[in-house]
């Protein structure tokens, strides 16, 4: 065994695992962190991996030989080739000078590798003073109900075949928010449904895929999402229709919980927050 979890679990101040993302806080064992070692001597996907959804081979894996683990901080750097290629340092301890090693160990591997990007990745606790980067929040389908919202969403391949034409343009417009790669998956059939909002015959908002998988400890949990809304089609209450009627789908498909990424102060953040979703922490990323 590679890691020492008495070391490793007093600074876990987040469950924030590399190459993984946040896990659910009863899944986060030393047993995920030596998975992840372990896959990237093999390059591939852990079958609780979210991203295997997509097929393909992992991007994104550990230097297991670049690893510090000391008994007050760890830092665990990641490496990948996509784009121009990023070095991710993700600094696991209690002190404010984790952050300067790992910036240091960041930008030495990226010159290592010939790669452009390097980056910090520092999980901190819910109870940070303030908060920046990247709330990680907690659905839990076991604590109440998620009605069905009344209004206008549906699965897309439920809409008549003229609104369904207007999700690719939709899409299009809103690539930025990773709809576009998410109707390519859908046009090779390879994910779930996408539940999508439409007004006067025009798909304005979606979010999917909608899928339920077993996490690290057999939990099923529904998975993240791509979710958007035209900006003209904002602040008529279609983004919380959108987020409500996802809940109701995997509440009603078995999902024990899911977890959200969402940026600090932005719509999706407060909208999770005015929902009562639990958060464990924030992602804050900085250039090394």
């Amino acid at each position: 065994m590679f890691f020492r979890w008495d070391w490793l679990r007093p600074v876990l101040t987040a469950p924030i695992v590399p190459t993984l993302s946040p896990v659910h806080p009863d899944a986060l064992t030393v047993g995920i962190f030596e998975d992840i070692l372990r896959a990237a001597d093999t390059g591939d996907f852990l079958p609780y991996d979210k991203d295997r959804r997509w097929g393909g081979e992992k991007d994104e894996k550990v230097l297991r030989e670049d690893v510090v683990h000391q008994p007050e901080h760890t830092l665990i750097p990641t490496l990948t080739q996509r784009g121009r290629g990023t070095v991710k340092v993700f600094a696991y301890g209690l002190r404010d000078s984790v952050v300067d090693e790992a910036a240091e160990l960041a930008a030495k591997l990226a010159a290592a590798h010939d790669v452009v990007n390097a980056r910090v990745v520092r999980p901190l606790g819910p109870g940070t003073a303030h908060p920046r980067g990247t709330r990680i929040q907690l659905k839990d389908f076991t604590a109440g109900p998620c009605p069905d919202p009344s209004g206008p969403v549906r699965p897309v391949t439920d809409w008549p075949a003229t609104v369904q034409d207007t999700f690719a343009p939709f899409a299009e417009a809103m690539a930025g928010d990773g709809l576009a790669f998410l109707h390519t998956q859908m046009q090779a059939g390879r994910c779930g449904p996408v539940l999508a909002a439409a007004v006067e015959d025009r798909v304005v908002g979606a979010i999917g895929p909608m899928e339920v998988l077993p996490d690290a400890i057999e939990r099923p949990q529904l998975m993240p999402q791509y979710f958007a809304v035209l900006p003209e089609a904002r602040g008529q209450g279609l983004g919380r229709i959108l987020w409500r009627a996802a809940m109701h789908w995997g509440q009603s498909h078995g999902a024990a919980y899911q977890l959200l990424q969402t940026e600090v102060g932005g719509p999706s953040d407060r909208l999770c927050q005015a929902d009562g979703l639990t958060s464990l922490g924030f992602i804050h990323t900085t250039a090394a």
